[in-house]
């Protein structure tokens, strides 16, 4: 019945929209989206990993000053993949409002905001959350999480100041129960959760504050940018509770806490020579880790650490090479803590364009660097014809552990067929 009923909300909202968007003024209003079918199959046991429908609409209203954006989704999964009483989500990607000034801009509503030069990697690129629940291998517009905010925009020349003001905290999104992408953590004993400080109250106090300064000039562009936010994933505070008068555990009471952080950096791009080179770094104050010191009451130490990239891109014979080496460093280290000092990553893009554009090759590697471990997702465009387009590709993970490796039971071939309009 619940399905039904949401059925039937959706089904009205789209018909509504079609057809507001048909005897409104084409000059002021537009309608556009895709609807994308999206199926993947494991390599191993040849079970299915994935079947989802999707619908994603856009619709803007532009006046003179003023201007609107609406970016609603529905996604449909057959049961297998969800909860039979859950086949359909439909959210909205942005809703969000703009107001021109002469040297100024506001935007209010929900909104995903982009910062860095940075590809496949968060390191400044923090403002909006993730969705995380298939990894990293959705589009980046689908894994970033828009958030409620006010972010206001001043122009003077190639100079641009931006602030952004979020009074509702809005964590990332990590994998259900039962899905592929769940790893549960190991604990010496089953833990019972206590959940009571998960959430971060809305109040005024616990909002997020960002700013940026940027400048675009004709040799070099760069960002620098600043915030006082939330850990967008809690860390697991651990309480052992022992049996009275010996040292043989009883229990483990898992509490899983968000932690303030503040963060400066800032990015840059320029050209030398037939390349491009590019940077990003960001340092962290106030993140806590996972110790296995079993001195410490909850199992947690709080370190400041960088996070920082450089990249190259270069042009050859009409293809795209792209490499960037990415370094997470943990300031005042402690043996005991569970990640290593330094995690290291490179990234890897060849990408060719054949047919007048009409099919391009593709391949994005993420290694890393510590265990070692990959994932290389080969991928293949064709435009059948304008607005549809077929995309085949695999996910291929390797390794025995780290970020990637922990998914090699994972390795999928998939298909994704999407009409745009």
């Amino acid at each position: 019945m619940k399905r039904r009923f949401m059925l039937r909300q959706v089904i009205g909202l789209l018909v509504i929209l079609a057809g507001w968007a048909s005897v409104a003024h084409s000059e002021s209003l537009s309608l556009t989206g895709y609807v994308r079918n999206y199926s993947g199959v494991l390599l191993e046991g040849g079970d299915f990993a994935v079947i989802q429908n999707t619908v994603d609409l856009t619709i803007e209203h532009y006046r003179e000053r003023v201007a609107f954006k609406v970016n609603p989704y529905l996604y449909h999964l057959p049961s297998k993949f969800t909860d039979i009483n859950n086949e359909l989500e439909f959210g909205l990607r942005q809703a969000y409002m703009d107001i021109y000034f002469d040297s100024m801009d506001l935007r209010i509503g929900k909104q995903q905001i982009v910062w860095g030069k940075g590809d496949g990697v968060f390191i400044t690129d923090v403002v909006s959350p993730k969705d995380l629940r298939e990894f990293l291998l959705p589009d980046f517009e689908e894994i970033r999480i828009g958030v409620t905010s006010l972010k206001t925009d001043y122009y003077l020349g190639d100079h641009t100041f931006e602030a952004v003001w979020i009074p509702v905290f809005t964590p990332t999104s990590k994998p259900e129960e039962g899905s592929l992408w769940k790893v549960a953590p190991t604990f010496l004993i089953p833990p019972d959760m206590d959940v009571s400080k998960e959430d971060v109250e809305a109040t005024l106090g616990n909002s997020e504050f960002f700013a940026k300064y940027s400048m675009l000039g004709s040799r070099v562009d760069f960002e620098v940018m600043g915030g006082y936010a939330w850990d967008d994933e809690p860390i697991m505070h651990t309480t052992r509770v022992f049996r009275p008068g010996t040292r043989q555990l009883e229990s483990l009471i898992v509490t899983p806490q968000h932690h303030r952080l503040t963060l400066g950096g800032g990015s840059f791009s320029t050209t030398l020579g037939g390349f491009v080179i590019r940077g990003e770094g960001a340092y962290y104050s106030g993140k806590y880790f996972q110790s296995t010191d079993p001195q410490l009451p909850e199992g947690v130490l709080q370190k400041d650490y960088l996070h920082y990239l450089v990249g190259v891109d270069y042009t050859l014979w009409g293809a795209t090479l792209s490499a960037q080496f990415i370094q997470k460093t943990i300031l005042g280290y402690d043996d005991q803590i569970v990640n290593d000092q330094c995690e290291n990553t490179m990234t890897i893009l060849l990408s060719k364009g054949f047919l007048r554009e009409t099919l391009r090759v593709e391949l994005f590697s993420y290694i890393g660097l510590n265990e070692p471990d990959a994932l290389i997702r080969p991928k293949v465009y064709y435009d059948l014809t304008d607005g549809f387009e077929i995309l085949g590709g695999a996910n291929i993970f390797l390794g025995d552990d780290g970020s990637f490796g922990q998914y090699t039971d994972n390795n999928m071939m998939y298909a994704k067929l999407k009409y745009s309009f």
